[in-house]
């Protein structure tokens, strides 16, 4: 057993000092003044830190992704330890570009190698292109024969490299989806990618509008990307849409019009925008490319999950959005979204997924998931099989 002593308490809401006791792999008890016999757990003193959900990156590339460079740009595996070292204790991964020499096999493979190691792993069937490539020969089987397979994505949509879906491919894709997770008990969620397309999210727009599907169905993400495509998403955030910011970006994404995350999500409280439909993901290990107005390509980087917490932290630190709020796009809010019941609110019963970070600064001190302790204090304590 764990006992974190006297901490402050975000769940993500602000919930005042209390201790928290973790037994197994779940949280056992919440409240003030819990006291145990000597010996009987681990306790670490909460005083300076903030006891917060683990994180909840839902848009990660665990098994690489393809380079929009060539064969030699191909991006690497997630390690264990840069999630880590962002908080993050879930994982969502997912395919790209790439749905040929990037499988679905190997995505679910490093999902299970990296539970193995610590984390909590999810996956999305499905890549850029329509139609979708399945693990059993449909989204619907997938979703219910494969426990892991949570939704479908990344479909792109409104991007050079995309297959151009029509709203009859894409409507298919969201129905089936919807179908599958009804009679799976899962989110069934379809993650669409944005490209700076003039298209934007009209075809999402026109789904809702022309068929029974909700707007909830589609989680559309890198809504920042562009200035245009961040207003849209504020009005399809109205509708009750859900709307994911992309953390991780290059100085020339900034340069070129994007919207840094923290900034945007200040704007959108401003604009009035529910926090509950606000999630942010890190696109982790995937290529981030920097095309010219031609689609040549000028320069290529690595998504990194540890831009999560830095967009959080910039969020609180820098643009004044309310601790609450700005914990609720990395836990709470993408929980919901996926459909992970047990995952991103700190209540007891609920998995011990549990991130401290020092009060001054907001950086991590320690790290646990399922009840274990990954990092302590700073130290990384549970590393992957091949990291040094």
């Amino acid at each position: 057993m764990i006992l974190i002593h006297d901490v402050e308490t975000f769940t993500p809401d602000s919930a005042g000092r209390m201790d928290l006791l973790l037994a197994g792999t779940r949280i056992e008890r919440m409240a003030p003044g819990l006291t145990l016999p000597s010996g009987l757990a681990d306790v670490i003193p909460g005083e300076g830190l903030l006891a917060v959900p683990g994180l909840v990156d839902g848009h990660v590339h665990i098994s690489g992704g393809g380079g929009e460079g060539g064969y030699a740009t191909r991006t690497p595996e997630l390690a264990l330890g840069d999630a880590v070292r962002g908080g993050v204790t879930t994982v969502v991964g997912c395919l790209g570009t790439d749905g040929v020499t990037r499988s679905l096999p190997a995505l679910l493979a490093k999902a299970f190698a990296l539970e193995e190691e610590g984390l909590s792993t999810f996956i999305l069937t499905g890549s850029y292109g329509v139609p979708l490539v399945t693990l059993t020969g449909s989204l619907e089987r997938d979703l219910l024969l494969v426990e892991k397979v949570i939704g479908a994505g990344e479909v792109a949509i409104s991007d050079h490299r995309s297959s151009q879906p029509t709203f009859e491919e894409l409507a298919r894709i969201a129905a089936e989806a919807r179908r599958g997770g009804i009679l799976s008990g899962k989110a069934g969620i379809v993650n669409i990618h944005l490209g700076d397309g003039p298209g934007g999210l009209a075809l999402l727009r026109r789904l809702v509008d022309e068929t029974e599907l909700p707007a909830t169905q589609f989680l559309p993400t890198h809504v920042n990307r562009n200035p245009g495509l961040f207003e849209e998403a504020i009005g399809w955030a109205g509708r009750g849409g859900w709307v994911d910011l992309t953390t991780s970006a290059v100085p020339a994404f900034y340069e070129d019009g994007s919207v840094k995350p923290s900034a945007g999500l200040k704007r959108m409280l401003a604009a009035g925008v529910d926090p509950s439909r606000v999630t942010f993901t890190s696109d982790g290990q995937g290529s981030l490319p920097d095309f010219d107005a031609d689609g040549r390509l000028r320069g290529l980087d690595v998504g990194r999950v540890t831009s999560l917490l830095a967009e959080v932290r910039d969020a609180v630190l820098a643009d004044g959005v309310p601790m609450g709020a700005a914990l609720g796009v990395v836990t709470r809010n993408p929980a919901r979204a996926l459909g992970l019941k047990r995952k991103g609110v700190l209540a007891e019963g609920l998995d011990a997924d549990v991130l401290l970070l020092r009060k001054e600064d907001l950086s991590v001190d320690t790290v646990i998931a399922r009840g274990r302790i990954l990092m302590r204090a700073g130290r990384v304590e549970a590393k992957g099989t091949f990291e040094s």
